[in-house]
């Protein structure tokens, strides 16, 4: 196992930033869940839908990764961090599958990405610094209200647009474990004030990224 040194680690994390908003990230073995389904014959309005609701998708995914990133820089024990890593990793899939998915509709993803990237990566070396216990707590309930908007886009997607719902169903399963993986791991439940604010900044990334 190599030791990083301190200037290591801020390189390894300006790569990573660099592939999150304006490259292509690592991915896993995992295939594209949408990959082998047949496109969907869709109006207009559906594809303009469908396309912001991925760019959405995209964006979350974009702070998830600044998140899970600020958290493995402060976390204070290596099987936390360790953890970390493995579910950025696993989140890039996400990364890619949307952001294909959502050129595919004929649209963009989202142009103030590095802006949710810098902000999730010093939530979460805040919420690191706070100790592991908290930090995981808040992989909890990020991953939890992460669900809970896929369950609404999944309701507001064409049922006939299989593809879509594919990758969501995929992103979903993914999260749900992520968050167990991260309650089993010693995560403690937040304050619910905090939980609020957590919803209330995701609602407000979401709404913008609708439209930019």
């Amino acid at each position: 196992m190599r030791n990083y040194s301190p200037i290591d680690k801020l390189f390894l994390n300006f790569d990573t930033a660099l592939r999150t908003v304006f490259g292509r990230p690592v991915l896993t073995e995992r295939p594209n869940p949408a990959e082998h389904l047949p496109e969907a014959e869709l109006s207009e309005a559906e594809r303009v839908l469908a396309g912001r609701l991925m760019r959405i998708n995209h964006a979350g995914e974009v702070s998830a990764q600044g998140l899970y990133q600020g958290q493995a820089l402060t976390a204070r024990l290596p099987e936390v961090r360790d953890k970390m890593e493995r579910a950025a990793l696993e989140e890039n899939d996400h990364l890619e599958w949307c952001e294909r998915r959502a050129k595919e509709m004929g649209t963009h993803v989202s142009y103030l990405n590095p802006l949710w990237y810098a902000g999730s990566l010093a939530i979460g070396a805040l919420a690191g610094a706070a100790g592991d216990k908290w930090s995981l707590g808040f992989v909890v309930e990020t991953e939890h209200q992460v669900v809970r908007h896929l369950d609404e886009h999944l309701a507001q997607l064409p049922e006939h647009d299989q593809k879509s719902r594919a990758i969501l169903e995929q992103m979903k399963e993914d999260e749900a474990h992520h968050a167990t993986l991260a309650l089993h791991a010693g995560g403690a439940p937040l304050p619910e004030p905090v939980k609020r604010l957590m919803g209330l900044v995701s609602k407000v990334m979401t709404r913008t990224t609708y439209w930019i």
